[in-house]
């Protein structure tokens, strides 16, 4: 039993001790992402310090702009009053001056001359003179009033149009400017919570690859003593992005929320399928609809999947490592050859390209 146990450390070390190496790994790229996102986070904050002083800026500008629109509206509407009064006194004007301007068309050109001379007493011709300048004097008054409020009531017009289109357009630029503001800093408000999701995320995955490191550790210290590390596992979930491709192959049909669960990756027949990850065997045979499959329980309600099978080479429970043949690619139903894959997080389908590592 004593030479068995010997026999069996040294392939049971080297996997623990491979184990250790690769959570080693995993947690370096994992502290090297918590502080890329911890970099991200402080620049949007940095972002959003400068967008929150440019909203103040913005909304105080706008508050202003408001009181000016509410001194233009109140100058509007004084010079509506008077607009309104200008043209009540030209209205007034107009019948008296239509009808001095007929008396003096019937007059003629020498309209003035003729009132001087029509002067029956020549004694009164001073008075009529001085009379009759009064009378020339009041009517050049009385046109040139007329034609003042007439340019008056043109000008006041056009400033009281000028002015409401003024105050409107820089009004909405104002405004504009303000919403813009407004919505980069939500943006940036989202990524930053985002940010923060991720990081909670990136913790909670360190600490359980901390904790499967550890469970190594003392696996390894008690492998001479007769110990064993079969029963270590490491989270599958703290390896997203990292995993390798269970087949090398282009991907022909991808996975849809609405439809396919799960990848299919062109292969040549015949060639080999390995475990994404290290597991547990729970299903190995004939499957309706996936031909020949094997399912790997990764624990924590993760499994991974590989249909479309040739021939399995593992049994249900056997315990696999990552990288170890679970069969060869067989034909699949599209009518050429190659695997499905597919990877459940949580009891639930997701995209496998966003857990296999980029190429």
């Amino acid at each position: 039993m004593l030479g068995a146990a010997l026999l069996a450390q040294p392939p049971d070390r080297a996997r623990t001790e491979a184990l250790a190496r690769r959570a080693g790994e995993r947690l370096q790229a994992l502290q090297r992402e918590a502080e890329r996102l911890a970099s991200e986070e402080s620049s949007l904050l940095n972002d959003l310090r400068k967008l929150e002083v440019e909203r103040l800026i913005k909304a105080e500008e706008l508050k202003e702009l408001d009181a000016d629109a509410a001194r233009v509206n109140a100058e509007l509407a004084q010079t509506n009053a008077r607009v309104a009064a200008l043209e009540q006194s030209a209205e007034a004007e107009r019948p008296a001056l239509r009808a001095r301007v007929v008396e003096i068309y019937k007059l003629g050109r020498a309209r003035y001359v003729r009132l001087l001379f029509s002067t029956p007493d020549l004694r009164r011709i001073g008075q009529a003179s001085r009379a009759v300048a009064a009378m020339a004097k009041l009517d050049r008054d009385r046109v040139a009033a007329h034609q003042r409020t007439i340019a008056e009531l043109k000008t006041v017009r056009e400033t009281l149009e000028e002015r409401r289109k003024a105050v409107a357009s820089v009004r909405a630029a104002a405004a504009k400017a303000q919403l813009a503001a407004m919505r980069a800093a939500q943006a940036r408000n989202d990524l930053v919570s985002d940010i923060d999701r991720r990081r909670d995320l990136n913790a909670q995955l360190t600490g359980e690859l901390q904790t499967a490191q550890q469970k190594l550790q003392v696996a390894l210290r008690d492998l001479p003593n007769g110990g064993s590390a079969a029963d270590v596992t490491l989270p599958l979930k703290a390896f997203r992005g990292d995993l390798d491709w269970p087949v090398r192959g282009d991907v022909r049909r991808r996975f849809s929320t609405g439809g396919s669960k799960g990848i299919e990756i062109a292969a040549e027949e015949g060639s080999e399928a390995v475990a994404v990850h290290e597991g547990t065997v729970a299903f190995a045979g004939t499957f309706t609809g996936f031909g020949n499959l094997v399912i790997l329980d990764h624990g924590s309600e993760t499994f991974s999947l590989y249909g479309d099978l040739l021939e399995t080479a593992v049994k249900k429970g056997a315990r696999v490592d990552r990288g170890q043949a679970m069969g060869s690619v067989g034909p699949t139903a599209s009518g050429g050859s190659g695997l499905y894959f597919e990877l459940r997080i949580d009891g639930q389908p997701v995209d496998p390209l966003q857990w296999l590592k980029r190429r």
